[in-house]
């Protein structure tokens, strides 16, 4: 069962979750495009996810799960030295758990193991808790996409991590990662445990 997620510490913020960050596969679709439906703009649409999962090389899509219930996904493209964030939504319910965080790490991490050297990632201009998680993860600003959003009208925020194939980034993540309240289980990324989503999924009636 996941946690309840009204569930506060004695120090008054959400309580500590246990989170599986897995391959999203398409079975975890209905669970994604619900979560896309949330982001207050145009998100992507149930062809272009299933295209980017027919397609997988240089490609990497996530999804975070508390229980059975799928909480968040992410995803990113590999171009030469570079992993490009294409897509980040964490379930409204569950914000403030540090799933967005986690989701990112796992990225991250790949990217490094693929010989990245530098992420990259677009947010909305208005979405200064996105920011201020990637500014933790060493993303700084580099330029604006007037426009980037149309439909509501609003510019995106480009913002890099250079150096990322350093010790010292890899500390800004050990850093992070020691900083998140609950477990983290990575199942299935790297042959690290099976893949336990090989049965239909259940969180959604």
């Amino acid at each position: 069962m996941a946690a309840r997620v009204e569930d506060l510490a004695a120090d008054g913020q959400p309580a500590p979750v246990d989170v599986q960050i897995l391959p999203m596969r398409r079975r975890h679709l209905r669970s994604v495009l619900r979560i896309e439906g949330q982001a207050g703009h145009r998100g992507w649409s149930l062809g272009l996810f299933m295209s980017e999962l027919a397609n997988q090389t240089g490609r990497r899509y996530l999804v975070a799960k508390v229980g059975v219930a799928v909480v968040g996904f992410a995803g990113m493209l590999f171009v030469g030295p570079d992993g490009h964030v294409t897509t980040i939504s964490v379930d409204q319910a569950w914000r403030r758990r540090q799933i967005g965080t986690r989701l990112m790490l796992a990225l991250s991490r790949e990217a490094i193991q693929r010989g990245a050297t530098a992420l990259t990632l677009e947010v909305r201009a208005t979405n200064e808790p996105a920011q201020a998680m990637y500014r933790r993860l060493g993303y700084a600003p580099a330029g604006i996409r007037r426009n980037y959003y149309a439909d509501i009208g609003e510019d995106a925020l480009v913002m890099w991590a250079h150096d990322v194939d350093t010790p010292d980034y890899a500390r800004r993540l050990d850093a992070r990662e020691r900083s998140i309240r609950g477990r983290t289980m990575i199942v299935g990324l790297d042959g690290s445990g099976a893949d336990p989503g090989d049965a239909p999924e259940t969180e959604e009636p």
